[in-house]
């Protein structure tokens, strides 16, 4: 049951709740119902962008069994979606991982779970505006028949400049609300959707083509994780897959922006579950068809080929599909833009929460009265995202392959944070509930919490050789490693310094420390005076 008073069919005001100590922020209420989650849940894992940038890395680390580390990475995604969704339930709030690993374990390692969540955005969102700026020109060469316009994006200051623009028109269609937003998805949405299965059912047929020679049939063994030689191998193979996954907890930061829901389960929580499920089908049968048609050879469209490791289908996309070749072209670019614009609204919202909460300044708390974003914190999100492109375009060739298995580390990172707080808010509570709470609420998030974390230690290990990754790297040290170390000892040095502007939120006054089974009926709201 919702902790909100929901009064009449329209929506309604949700009270600030005194159970919980969580309150409202000012998001509009009862905009976005399962299908439009969805669909902004689809749009921010782009699975034609997700896809063409990590099939290479995930080949390069584990060959054949491609299929089956994408399969393993499903599995910890959902023992963490239990999680989730049992915190969601208890807790729907915009900060999600912060809000939640701040109720379970206190304000430090809240705050730094938020900070993991903010930092794998900002990645990502610079990556995929990298792919964007590539199949815009790669599109562009199709259309006039020049090859040689698709190597324009080779150039670093094109590329550079063509990517801010990407990211302010992201950013504005953000920044006019959710309901813009939800628009601008179902066309993109649909539209690579459909140009997806084409591709993977055209892939399976060109493997079994006689003509093809790299072609072959899948075999089991590909989808047998055990196969995979080294445990450092089948990490790295894990954080990239689990970077695919990556962005399907997006739909849990509208729980304040939902239709209320008739049924146990909320509209955003219904939303996610049906999510996870369209992409461990899509994301391992891609992977399947993938190794099927192009083969592991290290030239031409062969996947350990790293000339096209970090943009697979690019070298794909007319082989396989002939003179239809721009329809995957578009596809791939329309995710990537339609994924810069609704992956933005998870940094913003999780900012937004971490302000009103006191964990970060004040002013990244507005929500612009006209057409309630967080435009403050979105703006902030796009400009830092934009920063770091720019300074990685001039530090590696590779600038795509290395954000992606960056990236992979810190989803390992606040993932497993907020995959571990469910078994401890819901500690004593479950127990009384019976054993079906246990297992969903305890057992399943507690080990996909535990394996995340270990990929993510030994993913950082790894990541410090200079071979790791694209192999770039600075003064003999991984430039992935690099990227990861910098990031969280970024976040802590910034912790630091708000926890001496703001010491209320780092003691528990703010958002105090509890269980789910605690009475906090006397616990402090905090109201940001937009109830009216």
């Amino acid at each position: 049951m919702s902790r909100y008073d929901q009064k009449g069919p329209e929506p309604a005001t949700r009270t600030l709740d005194t159970a919980t100590g969580l309150s409202r922020k000012g998001l509009p209420q009862g905009t976005v119902g399962v299908l439009g989650a969805l669909v902004i849940g689809i749009s921010v894992c782009a699975p034609a962008y997700t896809l063409t940038a990590s099939v290479g890395p995930a080949a390069s680390e584990v060959g054949y069994q491609t299929p089956a580390i994408f399969l393993v990475g499903f599995i910890p995604m959902l023992l963490v979606a239990l999680g989730y969704r049992a915190l969601n339930s208890a807790m729907p709030d915009s900060g999600t991982s912060f809000t939640w690993a701040t109720r379970a374990f206190g304000p430090w390692i809240g705050w730094m779970a938020g900070w993991g969540l903010i930092a794998a955005t900002v990645l990502v969102l610079s990556n995929l505006a990298g792919i964007a700026v590539e199949f815009l020109f790669q599109s562009l060469s199709i259309v006039f028949g020049d090859p040689g316009i698709a190597d324009i994006a080779e150039n670093r200051f094109v590329n550079i400049l063509v990517c801010l623009g990407f990211m302010a028109l992201a950013t504005f269609i953000s920044y006019r609300g959710m309901t813009s937003t939800k628009v601008f998805q179902y066309v993109t949405v649909f539209f690579q959707m459909a140009v997806m299965v084409w591709f993977v059912i055209a892939m399976f047929v060109g493997a079994a083509n006689p003509l093809n020679e790299a072609g072959q049939m899948p075999e089991l063994s590909w989808f047998n994780p055990f196969e995979v030689p080294s445990f450092s191998a089948l990490a790295a193979g894990v954080a990239v897959s689990i970077f695919v996954y990556w962005g399907w907890d997006t739909v849990l930061t509208m729980g304040e922006e939902t239709k209320p829901s008739k049924g146990r389960l909320s509209t955003e929580s219904k939303a996610a579950m049906i999510l996870v499920v369209i992409l461990v089908v899509l994301y391992v049968g891609t992977a399947a068809a993938t190794v099927a048609y192009a083969g592991l050879g290290e030239t031409g469209t062969g996947l350990m080929n790293p000339a096209i490791a970090e943009n697979v289908f690019a070298a794909l996309a007319h082989p396989v599909m002939g003179p239809f070749a721009i329809l995957l072209s578009l596809a791939i670019l329309v995710s990537a833009m339609a994924s810069i614009n609704s992956t933005a609204i998870s940094p913003a919202r999780t900012l937004l929460a971490m302000s009103h909460y006191e964990a970060l300044p004040a002013a990244l708390k507005k929500v612009h009265p006209k057409y309630k974003s967080p435009h403050v914190a979105l703006l902030l999100s796009s400009i830092v995202a934009s920063v770091f492109y720019a300074v990685m375009r001039f530090l590696s060739e590779d600038v795509l392959w290395d954000t992606i298995t960056a990236l992979g580390m810190m989803v390992c990172f606040y993932y497993g944070i907020t995959a571990l707080a469910s078994p401890w808010y819901f500690r004593k509570s479950a127990v009384k509930e019976g054993i079906g709470a246990i297992i969903s609420k305890i057992v399943l998030p507690l080990i996909g919490g535990v394996v995340l974390l270990v990929v993510f230690v030994q993913t950082t290990v790894d990541s410090m050789n200079p071979e790791f990754g694209s192999g770039s790297n600075i003064g003999g040290i991984g430039l992935v490693g690099i990227i990861g170390i910098v990031v969280l000892g970024l976040g802590v040095v910034l912790m630091f310094i708000q926890a001496r502007k703001s010491p209320d939120f780092f003691r528990g006054k703010v958002l105090p420390r509890a269980d789910a089974s605690t009475d906090t009926s006397a616990m402090p709201v905090f109201d940001d005076g937009l109830d009216g």
